[in-house]
């Protein structure tokens, strides 16, 4: 299991084009991703639990992957998240 804390910069926080961005980029991964915020988690292949997380501005984000291509995965979503949020 891989996992990493990500601290929203965007100004608009996780809204509906990058969310879309990231439930396809999960959805190509073999491991199960989870995004974590507060208390809720949902998986990041599910663009309206995505979304219903209500990511802001300067909010942190936890990241779990877990599967056959955990290290790679991981790898990819950081690179995600630097570049788009």
């Amino acid at each position: 299991m891989k996992s990493f804390t990500y601290t929203i910069k965007d100004s608009a926080g996780i809204h509906a084009r990058p969310a879309g961005f990231l439930s396809k980029l999960a959805k190509e991964c073999k491991s199960e991703i989870i995004i974590s915020k507060d208390e809720k988690s949902v998986s990041a292949s599910k663009l309206m639990m995505l979304m219903s997380l209500g990511v802001k501005c300067g909010d942190s984000v936890t990241v779990t992957v877990s599967g056959d291509d955990e290290e790679e995965a991981a790898k990819k979503l950081y690179k995600f998240f630097t570049e788009n949020l």
